[in-house]
């Protein structure tokens, strides 16, 4: 069997939506940062397999947009969680700049502004919902507020333990409202993530990406872990599940979030909109123009 028929049966043999899936229950702590779920192939293989996928990322992305012009109200939302390292501008970078930007939303969001504060947490989610036949990517989310709100006492106690029931129904309003959620988790390991902070440290041209506060953030590292174990507990539901990334090698992470958002896509059962004129009369008028 040559090399590209083992990445496409290594890619496919078992779905990573079946493989990745994280409901209530699911420890944490039992998941290899360093598996590779779902896929049999080495890097090389994952890498490969990574960018044969494109083409048909992109033509299903189209064939979202497409439906979206024509009425239809399909879209996608991938949330992208993960420690500081952990991968997400990889993601973003390997994953979504391979699809037409013109049909993504991507928004990271970052500590909320004064404005934002003043306003109820899903206040600006909301805001950056995407639109129909739209991919709608959030670099970080609405869970930054059971996460490191949990983490640092940002709220009391009382206040954020009512968000996961709230997130509950503004993720199932959304799934009746046409939104497929694809919610990820990247899995890093505190070694790798040390790691990769220290090589940070070692090249010039990336001591722009180094924040003296990640390695302050590591002393929560165990605090993270029991907030990220209570999202999958509390929030992890049938129209909304989430889906842990093994995360310590890059190359698997990109591929396991592309073939996610590959099934999902797949999963709509989109067809190509009709056309809403006469194409045979349309094809005379422009031969005669």
């Amino acid at each position: 069997m040559g090399s590209s028929s083992r990445d496409r049966t290594d890619a496919s043999r078992t779905p990573f939506s079946d493989a990745l899936r994280a409901g209530p229950g699911t420890d944490l702590g039992a998941i290899d940062p360093r598996g590779t779920p779902a896929f049999e192939g080495k890097k090389k293989h994952g890498k490969k397999a990574l960018v044969s996928a494109d083409d048909e990322l992109g033509q299903l992305q189209e064939l979202l947009y497409a439906n979206g012009v024509a009425g239809g109200r399909q879209r996608i939302l991938l949330v992208v969680q993960g420690m500081d390292t952990a991968g997400k501008g990889g993601i973003m970078r390997h994953v979504i700049g391979s699809v037409d930007p013109q049909g993504v939303d991507l928004t990271a969001f970052k500590a909320p502004t004064e404005e934002e504060r003043r306003h109820p947490f899903l206040w600006r989610i909301r805001k950056a919902l995407p639109e129909a036949g739209r991919i709608g990517v959030f670099d970080r989310s609405h869970y930054e507020d059971v996460l490191i709100v949990r983490v640092h006492d940002l709220v009391p106690r009382r206040q954020w333990a009512r968000r996961y029931a709230t997130i509950n129904r503004f993720e199932a309003q959304l799934a009746e409202q046409g939104t497929t959620l694809i919610k990820v988790m990247l899995h890093l390991s505190k070694k790798e993530q040390r790691e990769r902070l220290a090589k940070r440290l070692e090249r010039p041209d990336k001591h722009w990406k180094y924040n003296p506060g990640d390695v302050d953030e590591r002393r929560h590292w165990d605090d993270y872990r029991e907030a990220y174990q209570a999202v999958l507990d509390q929030c992890s539901t049938g129209h909304a599940p989430w889906f842990v990334v093994p995360a310590d090698r890059k190359w698997y992470a990109r591929l396991a979030v592309q073939q996610l958002l590959l099934e999902h896509l797949r999963g709509l059962g989109l067809r190509w909109p009709e056309a809403d004129f006469d194409v045979e009369a349309e094809k005379a008028r422009l031969a005669a123009s």
